[in-house]
């Protein structure tokens, strides 16, 4: 039921928008001829109905085109964004100018109001229309650039008992490469040789290789054997790469899609990553040993699956300092809290919801909305958690603020 009146709200509002949205244009040119007025309102709605059948084109074949039509999903998306900011400043207008006639009405002594009509206002029209065009533009930039637009963090934690051999260490983190969402192989080439100039010593890969299905990441598995490490490579799953998005009673069942899973697995080992199902691998160094401990995906929320054994995994790790490998950062909360001597967690899958504000006073995403850890580092105790915006995307093809990420820890003995 719940659904039903968010889909019915959801419909009501773009209605509201697009007519807005049109009444923008009109009063923002209610000074041009009447030819050009009619030209533009022609136009608006071409470009408007062009848009909307192009967006639903790409919701009608998801699992055609997928990489191509998802850009007509994001144009769609862009529209979608402008139009419900155009509607703000209007809606704000047209609430005050009720309120106006209302009280022409009101100190009438007859009860009509007799003073000029109240019209819209040209400026706050243009105003609405300029607003509209920023997260148009943000979201069109997002796709052509934001979306490969790769960028190094560079965190320095310090770790009271961090063995003396480890002081130092550094860590990289990648994390949901979406592989499926690639159209060529130049971008994750350009990703894997910054990733290179790194010069880590262990490299880490948090979940969501793919969007789907085991074969998306074939065409580059060439591409990500490049990643060097002078120690090998450590994996996890994330939700997505598990299927469980996919109808598979339409693609041969269970079978198939117990098939598919094994066949990303064994995509893992040709990459040369050393896939952690719920278990724990140790770093030595001088006598001196930290554990890697990963998981399979656990999630927290509603809806996405709890498939990871924490209990089995921990319970190989033998060493002072404990990192954790777990996709769904809802997983911290949830069950790592248990486990005051896991020392830091490195999860994804939230990828900033891949538009938002990032600057170094400000982070806002609506995806904050849904998870209290989205985003960078958090502290709770002695225990901290990072959450990796992701090297990929998926759905809307871009990134705007979020940018894909290429994490780098040094590690410090306090």
């Amino acid at each position: 039921m719940s659904r039903s009146l968010s889909g019915i709200f959801f419909l009501l509002l773009i209605l509201v928008a697009e007519w807005y949205g049109f009444q923008a244009v009109r009063t923002a040119l209610q000074s041009a001829t009447p030819v050009t007025r009619k030209v533009a309102g022609t136009a608006y709605w071409l470009l408007t109905l062009g848009i909307w059948g192009l967006g639903f084109w790409a919701l009608m074949n998801r699992t055609q085109h997928a990489s191509f039509r998802s850009y007509f999903g994001g144009l769609l998306l862009a529209m979608i964004a402008a139009k419900i900011v155009i509607l703000l400043p209007l809606l704000i207008e047209d609430v005050v100018r009720i309120g106006r006639w209302a009280y022409q009405k009101m100190v009438q002594s007859d009860g009509t109001a007799t003073g000029p009509a109240i019209s819209r206002s040209e400026f706050i029209s243009k105003l609405a229309l300029v607003l509209g065009a920023i997260p148009f533009v943000s979201l069109i930039w997002g796709m052509v650039k934001g979306g490969t637009d790769y960028t190094v963090k560079r965190v320095v934690l310090r770790f009271p008992n961090l063995p003396a051999s480890f002081d130092g260490f550094t860590l990289l983190q990648i994390s949901d490469l979406h592989t499926g969402s690639f159209q060529s192989k130049e971008p994750l080439q350009r990703a894997v040789a910054m990733i290179n100039k790194q010069n880590a010593d262990l490299v880490f890969m948090t979940g969501d290789l793919v969007n789907n299905y085991a074969h998306e990441v074939e065409e580059h598995i060439e591409t990500l054997a490049g990643i060097q490490s002078k120690l090998p490579i450590l994996s996890v799953l994330g939700n997505h790469d598990y299927a469980d998005y996919i109808n598979w009673a339409e693609q041969g069942g269970r079978a198939a899609k117990e098939a598919n899973l094994a066949r990303l697995k064994q995509n893992h080992a040709k990459i040369g990553w050393r896939l952690m199902l719920d278990e724990a691998e140790h770093i030595e160094r001088n006598g001196e040993k930290i554990a890697v401990i990963g998981v399979q995906n656990w999630g927290a929320r509603m809806g996405f699956p709890k498939y990871g054994d924490l209990a089995k995994a921990h319970a190989q790790a033998d060493a002072p300092f404990k990192i954790l490998l777990s996709h769904d950062p809802s997983h911290w909360d949830g069950e790592v809290h248990q486990y005051e001597d896991i020392d830091l967690t490195l999860s994804g899958h939230t990828h900033g919801m891949q538009f938002g504000v990032n600057l170094s006073f400000l982070k806002w995403s609506p995806v904050q909305y849904a998870y209290k850890q989205w985003a960078g580092l958090y502290q709770r105790g002695k225990q901290y958690l990072y959450v990796n915006a992701g090297l990929g995307f998926i759905g809307y093809p871009g990134r705007v603020g979020f940018l894909p990420e290429i994490t780098v820890f040094e590690l410090r003995r306090a």
